[in-house]
């Protein structure tokens, strides 16, 4: 885990466990696992360690069993935070969440870092997936820098 990111993810769990004590006291408190986690586990759903790291803002009826419980935040908050920081940022291009995901494997190619380590990184069970982000480069394929590029 990048340590830029260490303290602000310790602020979040902080806030998900008073989160969680707060939604027990108001008879919430309770994440839906599936049935075969349930029975194995009965009082896994009411546990701190299962609630979800970016919770919902809201209480609400789990469609499965109209329970009412805080779910995760949905999906789609991401690529709106995404949005709204862009046009924040007065940048005009469109960017989507993946648009990260695109720069961190060409940074890391930039860098000189091999392609099976970013493979590996990305989750790519093919290598020529992840060559697919060498074009940016024109370095070809394999991501060889020149000795006389690198400074050396």
């Amino acid at each position: 885990m990048p340590a830029s990111v260490e303290e602000r993810l310790k602020n979040q769990i902080t806030f998900v466990i008073k989160l969680h004590k707060r939604d027990i006291e108001d008879g919430f408190g309770e994440v839906y696992l599936p049935y075969a986690l349930a029975r194995k586990y009965p009082s896994a759903a009411r546990e701190t360690a299962w609630q979800y790291l970016f919770p919902s803002s809201r209480i609400g009826a789990d469609p499965r069993s109209g329970v009412l419980r805080r779910h995760h935040q949905h999906e789609t908050c991401v690529r709106k935070a995404v949005t709204r920081a862009r046009l924040q940022a007065g940048i005009d291009k469109p960017i989507r969440c993946h648009t990260f995901r695109h720069s961190f494997a060409t940074r890391l190619l930039q860098q000189g870092y091999d392609l099976r380590t970013i493979q590996k990184l990305l989750g790519h069970t093919d290598v020529k997936t992840t060559e697919i982000y060498t074009h940016v480069l024109g370095r070809g394929a394999m991501g060889v820098v020149s000795p006389l590029d690198s400074g050396h």
